[in-house]
């Protein structure tokens, strides 16, 4: 007995650490990768509905005139395309070790701003059993309520563009759910 739970105790322990490293390790692939999948209308066309979203277009804006203009206002120091404040939002911002080759943060808000780094998920293995690619690092979204929380941490009174978010009306504008096969 005293072995068996000694034993568990340290798959448990494995488990926890192995665990913890897939998200540790998880890369960025960016939306080329995540697109050779999720274009397809048999499965939902998710990149097209993403393509004609201003989530594709949230860096450029950055590249703006009126950015230009919002950035001096603010008195930041870098153009609004390379500012922190500006790129938490309208682009995935991680550490450049993070960032598979196939990355460009100058694609926007991509797939893995709201589902997270891909690199261990993306296999059509491990996307085709949900329980095995949330484990593999795909976040999770239990409701739509979670969903609102998640577009909220950019869409709030912190921007100095915010105007009322009227989260159903844009849910409907870039909800994209996968067809099941």
């Amino acid at each position: 007995m005293k072995y068996t739970i000694s034993l568990f105790i340290l798959i448990a322990v494995t488990f926890f650490f192995v665990g913890s490293g897939i998200a540790a390790d998880n890369k960025y692939v960016g939306v080329k990768t995540c697109s050779m999948c999720h274009k397809s209308d048999a499965k939902g066309n998710q990149l097209k509905v993403w393509n004609e979203s201003a989530h594709a277009k949230a860096f450029t804006t950055l590249t703006s005139e009126a950015s230009a203009k919002i950035a001096k206002e603010k008195g930041l120091k870098k153009p609004a395309s390379e500012s922190p404040e500006c790129l938490t939002c309208h682009a995935v911002t991680a550490d450049a070790k993070l960032l598979d080759k196939g990355f460009d943060v100058k694609d926007g808000v991509q797939c893995e701003s709201c589902h997270g780094a891909g690199s261990n998920y993306k296999a059509m293995g491990v996307m085709k059993d949900k329980v095995k690619a949330i484990a593999a690092g795909l976040t999770e979204y239990k409701d739509e309520a979670a969903i609102e929380k998640q577009c909220k941490t950019c869409h709030n009174e912190k921007s100095p563009t915010f105007k009322e978010f009227k989260f159903k009306t844009m849910w409907d504008k870039i909800k994209h759910p996968a067809k099941k096969s």
